[in-house]
């Protein structure tokens, strides 16, 4: 499990596996994004496994972006975590864009 923000443009990258046991270990990098003064490209490129604690994050951080101007684009999804953004709503968040294989 790797959470990671890269800031230059903003990318927060998300691989391995991740469910509500690892959602401590990406806390810090979920909140570094909060604070980006650019659009977000989420990266799930790298990510095999997740539930919804996951998405349901990366709502959280979607709702705050929108609310500071900022939107967020999700790209990379494996089928599996494409049915689980679909299954949590994220795709059809204000603010939101999520780029489907």
């Amino acid at each position: 499990m790797i959470v990671e923000l890269e800031n230059s443009p903003p990318v927060l990258r998300v691989t391995g596996d991740e469910d509500r046991s690892t959602q401590s270990r990406r806390r810090r990098a979920m909140s570094r994004a909060l604070a980006v003064k650019a659009d977000l490209l989420v990266d799930l490129s790298g990510l095999a496994f997740a539930d919804a604690s996951v998405i349901l994050d990366l709502a959280i951080i979607a709702r705050r972006l929108r609310h500071a101007g900022r939107r967020m684009l999700v790209r990379g999804a494996a089928p599996q975590i494409a049915t689980l953004i679909e299954l949590v709503g994220l795709h059809r968040m204000p603010g939101v864009t999520v780029e489907f294989a």
